[in-house]
């Protein structure tokens, strides 16, 4: 049944709100972060108030304005996209207390900036979250890539200007070339921007079809899927809550959030088998799982490195949706939250590190486990995850695709789940090792400064990086609580 409700607006709208709080509160900084501790709270209120009702089998509805027949501004909360904002929503508060320490410690520049910017994308991202058509989904797309463009460049050094101009052109580059004419010739076809389980296009010349399909994949390049992939690296230069926001959260997540969408509720299942481009989308996207984790090994700075796994994880979802089977589809779906605790945490440590060390290069990080314990003792757990070990919400994911792969008979897609989870298991557990059996040489920054009886851990930092690695460990023991969405699909 579908009930009408303003609730997903609140949602979305609550965060908009805290932003303008926070622009009014620059001159009181415990204000400012109060308005956004409370608009989390809220948010993850309103959000946690619509789980029985979707999960009892019900879509809420709320439609702001209508263009014409079948576009407009319109809200949907189903089960899909439900479990992300409830990702979201979670994550924005522990990432909101992880920033106050971070910004605080490091003392950085432009805070209200930072913070009323870090509100917007969290609205943004649920509006993506609650779209119930291509019109409004494409609308929230594009407001998250233009409200996180400071974030990217919050240095304002000449390299982060340089990392946010990669940022914003090939996101917002690509979504005029190939998402828009997608949009355009899908509402010629079909008639209909609204999404729909069973798929909108009823017919159509399958060539079309496939360029239109092909036009939708290029188009969310937020998905980070090779060749379209290089903005996300160059936006590390962004501090660490960004990253992890841009990673686990916001950016990257309404990418592959959307390619969901776009192969369940717009195509559907039956007509991407029709159209026989569900192996073909699976090989891209395990092309990119086993290069990307390729030139993880070769990276140095653990942010870096990070990066690069990213774009691997993130095909994995890409590769279970493609699969067009039931178990595929349950693993690429699942993942969008085992990859957000996981990742999430990864990059808190990582800015952890930072706070208290200076030190970006794994190869300056030995012994730091010793001194640093609850912070690479996070990273460890995060870590399974990664690798898909059992009693994480990765080896859930991992589960999946391979049961998926074999529904599909696909012995390709075997071996690169395989491969992959070598390459995982490549690039991390160095990091691991470094940390916790390598010897200290010489504990000196880049510019000489020496921070051995310096380094000490921030509670405001390592607080919230323990809470997402329970987290990771949590969704690996009951997996049930993400299933049920799923079962609603």
């Amino acid at each position: 049944m579908v009930i009408s409700s303003i609730k997903p607006l609140i949602a979305v709208g609550v965060s908009a709100a805290a932003s303008l709080l926070i622009l009014s509160s620059g001159r009181t900084p415990n204000l400012r972060e109060f308005w956004s501790l409370l608009a989390g709270v809220i948010k993850l209120l309103v959000v946690a108030s619509m789980i029985p009702v979707v999960l009892g089998g019900d879509t809420l509805e709320y439609t702001v304005v209508e263009f014409f027949q079948g576009a407009g501004i319109k809200f949907r909360v189903d089960a899909l996209g439900l479990m992300f904002a409830s990702t979201a929503a979670l994550l924005w508060i522990v990432n909101s207390i992880y920033s106050i320490g971070y910004m605080r410690s490091l003392k950085e520049h432009a805070q209200t900036r930072y913070f009323a910017c870090f509100a917007g994308a969290l609205s943004a991202a649920m509006g993506a979250a609650f779209s119930a058509n291509l019109l409004t989904l494409y609308l929230f797309y594009e407001i998250i890539t233009l409200v996180t463009y400071p974030l990217v460049s919050h240095k304002e050094t000449p390299e982060a200007f340089a990392g946010a101009r990669k940022y914003i052109t090939y996101l917002l580059g690509t979504s005029k070339a190939f998402l828009l004419p997608a949009i355009v010739l899908t509402y010629t076809v079909a008639g209909t921007l609204e999404f729909s389980k069973s798929g909108i296009f009823q017919a159509g010349n399958p060539v079309l079809l496939t360029v239109i399909y092909v036009l939708f994949i290029a188009g969310f390049a937020k998905a980070a899927i090779m060749p379209f992939h290089s903005w996300l690296p160059a936006a590390m230069v962004a501090p660490t809550p960004v990253s992890a926001l841009l990673h686990a959260v916001a950016v990257v997540k309404v990418g592959v959030f959307s390619i969901l969408r776009v192969i369940l509720f717009v195509f559907g299942v039956d007509m991407l088998k029709d159209l026989g481009v569900g192996l073909p989308t699976a090989f891209v996207a395990s092309f990119t799982i086993i290069v990307a984790s390729t030139i993880a090994l070769t990276k140095d700075n653990l942010k870096a490195r990070l990066a690069y796994s990213t774009i691997s994880q993130l095909s994995y979802i890409v590769l279970g949706a493609a699969l067009l089977t039931p178990s595929g589809i349950t693993g690429g779906v699942i993942h969008i939250t085992n990859h957000a605790f996981a990742k999430i945490t990864l990059f808190f440590c990582a800015g952890s590190i930072y706070v208290a060390s200076h030190k970006t290069k794994i190869s300056e990080m030995a012994g730091i486990g010793r001194k640093m314990p609850f912070t690479m003792a996070a990273f460890s757990l995060a870590m399974l995850g990664m690798l898909g070990v059992p009693g994480s919400g990765g080896f859930i994911t991992k589960w999946y695709l391979v049961v998926g792969a074999m529904e599909a008979k696909s012995l390709i897609i075997l071996f690169v789940l395989l491969a992959s989870a070598i390459l995982n298991a490549a690039y991390f557990l160095p990091i691991v090792y470094t940390a916790f059996f390598n010897s200290p040489r010489d504990d000196h920054d880049e510019h000489g400064h020496g921070h051995g009886a310096e380094i000490k851990e921030n509670p405001y930092i390592v607080v919230p990086l323990m809470i997402t690695a329970i987290g990771s460990i949590i969704l690996g023991f009951y997996p049930d609580v993400l299933l049920a969405f799923i079962r609603r699909m």
